[in-house]
């Protein structure tokens, strides 16, 4: 059996199941714990499951949230695609602010090498991003980081950081998120970032999210916001062309970025 087809085997044992066990699998495979524990290593690679003792869970019901440098590596061609796309929606004179995320940091980084972006406030709950923003030099670029609770994705959240964004207002939010869905809507396993998550959102005149296709469908355990809160919904090519169908019923307008491996952008 080839290793693709054990994968697709071991995702759909974990889609029907919700989690599978190592041994299990050795002996259901009839494959050795080393080759189980190398396809295992793919999936959470391509971030459709997520890594526990002993086994693994479906990722887009996991409650357990990731560390920063975990997720940075999942879907990198197309977090800076996305990336790319997003800064159409940073303007030279406005406020605008930055969520917690792998994909987030990356539009801080292209912001601080871009001087025709200036000048500019970016507000931002993510240590990641104010340390990408962080240029003493560049007195036309303001950093308003928010106070709280670090978490494992380095963001800055709960109450201290949810008064504090009730006093501010920005003129776009670009947002990530562990997992959007039809019908769940943005999810983050994390309750207090929800919670923070929401503030930013109110805090801001437009809604950018901003979110790699392997992330449509997952569905974690703490709610956001549904998608008509989303202003524009920026994604890569790779999102299957229903799933297109159904998000841009859902949001105001989807963006589908373009990666090297996919080509031009989808319609």
């Amino acid at each position: 059996m080839l290793a693709q087809q054990r994968q697709d085997l071991i995702l759909q044992e974990i889609r029907t199941r919700g989690a599978v066990r190592v041994a299990d699998l050795v002996v259901s495979l009839d494959v050795s714990d080393m080759t189980v524990r190398r396809d295992i290593s793919e999936l959470v690679r391509r971030g459709l499951v997520q890594r526990v003792h002993g086994g693994a869970v479906d990722a887009r019901h996991a409650a357990h949230e990731p560390g920063f440098l975990a997720k940075r590596d999942l879907a990198a061609a197309e977090k800076a695609a996305i990336a790319r796309a997003a800064l159409a929606h940073v303007t030279p004179g406005s406020a605008i602010a930055l969520s917690a995320g792998t994909t987030t940091a990356l539009v801080a980084g292209l912001i601080a090498q871009d001087p025709t972006l200036r000048p500019l406030t970016v507000v931002t709950n993510s240590l990641p991003a104010a340390e990408a923003l962080h240029l003493p030099d560049d007195h036309d670029l303001t950093v308003v980081l928010v106070g709280g609770t670090r978490t494992p994705s380095d963001a800055l959240v709960g109450p201290v950081a949810s008064r504090a964004l009730e006093t501010l207002r920005v003129d776009v939010l670009l947002l990530g998120v562990h997992g959007f869905d039809v019908e769940a809507g943005l999810t983050t396993p994390n309750l207090l970032e929800a919670e923070t998550d929401r503030a930013l959102i109110a805090c801001a005149g437009q809604v950018v999210v901003v979110a790699d296709h392997s992330k449509n469908g997952t569905v974690a355990l703490s709610r956001i916001t549904d998608l008509g809160a989303v202003d524009v919904l920026v994604t890569d090519d790779a999102l299957p062309p229903e799933a297109a169908d159904a998000l841009r019923d859902a949001v105001g307008a989807l963006v589908l970025a373009p990666t090297p491996t996919n080509g031009a952008a989808q319609p």
